[in-house]
């Protein structure tokens, strides 16, 4: 199927969404980089699609190499400059706002999913360095990594840790020259090694001598692949060994790896953010990430639903039953394809809208806006946990479309399903989202974040069910302030699903008014699917209600040894 970018739609977004305009893009720069992304996607990204997925990264004694094809591709990322969209200008960066090369990454990654996890994970390298990095450690690594010739990678999760970060073993031991040994384990790390770039930056969480127990106790160390020489160029290896890479459910493109640091005792480490500092770093890196996570969603999403509407286009099945005497049409004119059509196409746009407000968030953030950062905070857990659950719905609803075939590995509709699984789970996984919303997020300015973004929805939505769906989130977030910790714990994720479909309702209501009554296919069909969410989407949340209201007693009617009766 050849891959069709969504310029038209993703312009729609940034201009009425995120606001770009206010963000000093101008319509002809927009659409330079939109357009110019689309062509190198589609040309360079897109046919390298299956090979990733079939064939994948191989391990060997000597490292990772990708499949045929991708380290060419991936050069011509960096040759094009597409790393340094959204990277500062003083490190060789164009500067151009977040949002804008967010919407840069989902092109590449509907292009390409599991390939686009590379610059994604040096985004937030990037992001680490810039906050927390010496100036000699910005000087030396990012004008590398901001043109993506060096990528850069998390070093979270251990064996013993999955989400326990507390738990971490990883050791870092002062070498009395400002450096440090580390030593230890780490799993799950995307884009862990490979044979495209000239460096890879780690950054690694871990432990100093006598470091307090739990997440105190960790700070953050930049560890190359490769040490740097007087010059400032790779060198000798850094004692970094790969043991093996993981067999995935999904994304095959991008090697996940197990690297094992400092075997011999020479892995050399840097430290960044000073000791203990590592959570405070590591959450500079993993805000970042989650939104770009979200931002997966969309890209899944976006493509399952074009592969789902040519394939309904194309088979032709069974007459309409309303002529039964017409002879066989297209599936897509029977009503339950239509139906999931739309219902894809409308939570792909819901999808869009919500992680690029977020992101449109972070530039006003960083330009000193306060109520853009507490409102960031506040959407951050909607735009990671609601915008890759609907990537997961939006990929299984295209091997419905499928029937069949769509269980058929050829017709790529299973690869869209198979990748979007791991999104609601790393980077912190959606439940988690969903604590973060109800324990951290929902309290911020003792509730008044939430409180003037639910004011704000309420003074532009029209339609009388969106309007009932944003008093039912006030009244669960009355409820939840009250509530002992299981009882908000429990009821998280409802929550977490209607106020996120109330903020999506709000942006497709919005989005449809400026697309009603345009003549344009693509302004005809934003506004219809609009009008589809507002109608029929929004309803289901308002019946979350109920669950977000519980108890928590109804998890703790058994015991464990029962429940598995």
């Amino acid at each position: 199927m050849p891959f069709t970018p969504a310029v038209a739609e993703q312009r729609f977004v940034l201009e009425h969404v995120a606001g770009i305009a206010d963000l000093g893009v101008d319509g002809d720069i927009l659409d330079a980089v939109l357009e110019g992304a689309g062509e190198f996607a589609a040309g360079e990204w897109a046919p390298l699609d299956r090979i990733g997925d079939t064939v994948g990264p191989k391990w060997t004694a000597d490292g990772v190499v990708m499949p045929e094809g991708f380290s060419d591709a991936y050069k011509a990322y960096v040759a094009g400059g597409w790393g340094t969209i959204g990277s500062p200008e003083a490190y060789g960066g164009q500067g151009m706002p977040f949002v804008l090369a967010a919407a840069v990454l989902e092109t590449l990654g509907t292009a390409n999913m599991g390939f686009a996890l590379a610059p994604t994970l040096t985004v937030g390298a990037i992001e680490a360095l810039l906050h927390h990095g010496t100036p000699e450690q910005q000087a030396l690594y990012l004008p590398k990594l901001s043109t993506g010739e060096w990528t850069g990678t998390m070093n979270l999760t251990e064996p013993q840790a999955g989400s326990d970060v507390g738990a971490l073993r990883s050791r870092a031991t002062p070498r009395g020259d400002g450096t440090f040994s580390i030593q230890g384990t780490k799993i799950f790390i995307s884009f862990g090694d490979h044979d495209m770039a000239d460096n890879i930056v780690h950054l690694v969480l871990a432990r100093t001598p006598d470091a307090p127990a739990g997440t105190k106790g960790l700070s953050l160390f930049l560890v190359p692949k490769y040490r740097l020489d007087a010059d400032g160029n790779p060198g000798e290896a850094n004692d970094v060994r790969t043991v093996s890479i993981e067999h995935k459910m999904g994304l095959h493109a991008s090697p996940t790896c197990v690297l094992s640091f400092g075997d011999h005792n020479e892995c050399i480490g840097e430290l960044i953010g000073g000791e203990y500092g590592g959570i405070r770093a590591m959450f500079t890196m993993m805000n970042n990430a989650r939104l770009n996570v979200g931002l997966q969603g969309v890209q899944v999403a976006e493509a399952a639903t074009q592969r789902a509407i040519a394939y309904a286009r194309d088979r032709v099945q069974s007459p309409r039953a309303s002529a039964p005497g017409a002879g066989p049409v297209a599936i897509v004119e029977h009503p339950d394809v239509r139906r999931m059509l739309l219902r894809m196409k409308a939570q792909t746009m819901a999808a869009r809208a919500l992680v690029y407000l977020a992101c449109g968030q972070v530039d006003r953030a960083q330009a000193g806006d306060a109520e853009a950062k507490a409102r960031l905070d506040l959407l951050t857990p909607l735009a990671k946990a609601h915008g890759t659950d609907l990537g997961n719905e939006v990929a299984s609803l295209g091997v419905q479309v499928h029937g069949g075939m769509g269980y058929i590995e050829e017709t790529g509709a299973a690869q869209h399903f198979r990748d979007a699984r791991i999104t609601p789970i790393y980077e912190g996984t959606n439940g988690i989202q969903a604590a973060d919303l109800v324990g951290r997020k929902l309290g911020l300015d003792n509730g008044g974040v939430f409180q003037r973004l639910v004011a704000e929805m309420k003074g532009e939505v029209q339609d009388a069910g969106l309007r009932d769906l944003i008093a039912a989130c006030e009244a669960v977030a009355r409820h939840l302030s009250v509530s002992d910790p299981d009882d908000r714990l429990a009821a998280s994720y409802p929550f977490l699903t209607m106020l996120s479909v109330a903020v999506c309702g709000w942006l497709m209501e919005k989005q449809g008014r400026i697309a009603e009554g345009g003549e344009t296919p693509f302004l005809k069909m934003k506004a219809a699917t609009a009008r589809f969410f507002v109608a029929q989407i929004v309803p289901e949340a308002l019946g979350l209600q109920a669950a977000a209201m519980a108890k928590a007693d109804a998890l703790y009617a058994v015991d464990a040894e029962t429940l598995a009766a």
